[in-house]
């Protein structure tokens, strides 16, 4: 069925302008002024409103195993409750535990989101290393379209990589075109913080933040940065939250480095007093890594955001009840870091930075979708409001409220961490491959409606790495009395 979006504001990241949009068989069929709608078509009046490329979410964590419990919001109700707040794609992640082989993992995230509402891809994480890791990154790559792999610095004793696999891994990436990406923090730090911070009596939420100092996020950075440097790879830094790790990226880009940058909608608005909540399950429900930071750091984030430093908006949505928070009542580090947003980033992000003057409609676009598509290679499929892209749009009405609250929200938890704000500027209306999703308050998800995003390599990321660059470059020196090597013989 054909929809037609008349009388809105479309809004890309490059330029507004006044246009209808049709969708039809699942794609934007024509962007205009006037148009006609064909017969039997829907018309949503968009008369007053913007017209968006639906949000995509980079990086989620739908019915993630993690901490001896799993993540309450699975696929479908995590991407429905997306489609209620404009998102209408996300990029999750497949996390093998260690030893197990990649191939396998990633099939088993393949069959848990075949539920998806919404359209998904997948980022693999790496979490050790052999000869079948750097086979199955070049099946992920070329057959299944996993074009980025994730490396956790952190979680010590579980999924951490430490140097070693970074630097096979990122050689690896190099070679097949895929962009690693980096949770950034110091693993063994946050290990002994811990245990000092246990041995001192400190048990409850309030220590999670003293475990995961700002400079341990700026060096694990700085060193991520500094390994691809070397090997001449670019990086991705998920979840920044302190301005030590931004410092990095700043410096490794005017060095003409390539390195991106995500910020969490949370990291932007949500300050580290929450952890001395009186109430032990509210402090427990906002403890997620990095965890939340002062307003010196939440400042420098919006000035890293406004000036390009950071590139990306997500949630790391990664919900549990009370209940498994509960896990942790009596030592903070096995409460289950996690949080959501999946369902109100784009209305925080609007409210708190379109409304305020930090960005403009069009950077908002771009922070909430375009960057994310062009990043990960989706573009222009998604991310922008054009004839043949997929029909994924969001209509944005600027002047309507809402109070976010855990009663009227769709995530499926019992705890929201943007409880009580009232945002000005929400979607009225979503569409999904097409099809009308979400309008004016009816959320009309359908369970398995989602598609497998295959994102391809990027030719942007393939190159020959530094080193072999200055292999070919520079000659070995041969001295006297020095032994021929294997390679010398093999030429004789």
């Amino acid at each position: 069925m054909a929809i037609l979006i008349r009388g809105g504001t479309v809004v890309n990241a490059d330029k507004s302008w006044r246009a209808d949009v049709l969708c039809e068989n699942g794609v934007i069929q024509a962007v205009g002024e006037n148009l006609d709608a064909p017969a039997g078509a829907t018309v949503v009046d968009a008369g007053g409103q913007y017209v968006m490329p639906g949000g995509i979410d980079p990086h989620t964590h739908m019915e993630l195993p993690f901490m001896g419990t799993t993540a309450s919001d699975d696929f479908y109700t995590g991407t429905a409750a997306g489609l209620a707040g404009g998102t209408t794609s996300i990029i999750d992640f497949v996390i093998p535990n260690p030893k197990q082989p990649l191939m396998d993992a990633f099939h088993e995230w393949r069959g848990w989101a075949e539920k998806a509402a919404a359209d998904y891809g997948f980022h693999v994480a790496v979490t050790w290393w052999d000869d079948s890791v750097h086979r199955d990154m070049g099946l992920l790559v070329n057959e299944h379209g996993v074009s980025s792999f994730k490396h956790f610095m952190a979680y010590k004793n579980a999924i951490m990589a430490d140097d070693e696999i970074l630097v096979n891994s990122f050689a690896r990436s190099l070679e097949l075109g895929a962009l690693p990406t980096v949770h950034a923090e110091n693993g063994e730090l946050v290990f002994q913080l811990q245990r000092q911070l246990l041995a001192r009596g400190f048990t409850g939420p309030e220590a999670h933040p003293l475990s995961r100092p700002p400079e341990v996020e700026g060096e694990a950075a700085n060193r991520a940065i500094r390994i691809a440097q070397v090997l001449g790879v670019p990086v991705y830094i998920v979840h920044v939250s302190a301005k030590d790790a931004l410092e990095a990226i700043a410096r490794a880009r005017s060095e003409g480095q390539r390195v991106f940058g995500e910020v969490l909608a949370g990291h932007l608005v949500i300050d580290e007093s929450v952890y001395r909540d009186p109430d032990w399950t509210r402090a427990a429900a906002h403890v997620m890594s990095p965890p939340f930071r002062t307003k010196e750091h939440r400042d420098a984030l919006w000035r890293g955001l406004q000036g390009g430093l950071l590139h990306t908006t997500a949630t790391d949505h990664c919900v549990f009840c009370a209940s498994q928070k509960a896990m942790g009542r009596n030592d903070f580090t096995r409460i289950p870091n996690g949080c959501g947003g999946v369902e109100d980033r784009m209305a925080v992000l609007w409210d708190q930075g379109v409304n305020t003057g930090r960005l403009t409609p069009n950077e908002f676009v771009r922070v909430t979708s375009t960057n994310a598509a062009q990043i990960f290679n989706l573009y222009p499929r998604k991310g922008t409001v054009a004839v043949g892209a997929d029909a994924d749009l969001v209509v944005w009405d600027p002047q309507a409220t809402r109070t976010i609250s855990m009663k009227t929200h769709h995530q499926n938890v019992d705890f929201n961490v943007f409880e009580g704000m009232t945002v000005r500027g929400v979607p009225t209306h979503t569409v999904s491959q097409g099809e009308l999703v979400w309008a004016n308050g009816d959320l009309r998800a359908r369970r398995g409606a989602g598609r497998y995003l295959k994102r391809p390599a990027n030719p942007g990321y393939l190159q020959a790495s530094r080193l072999a660059k200055s292999l070919k470059e520079t000659q070995p020196v041969h001295r006297e009395g020095d032994a021929p090597n294997q390679a010398q013989e093999q030429s004789r």
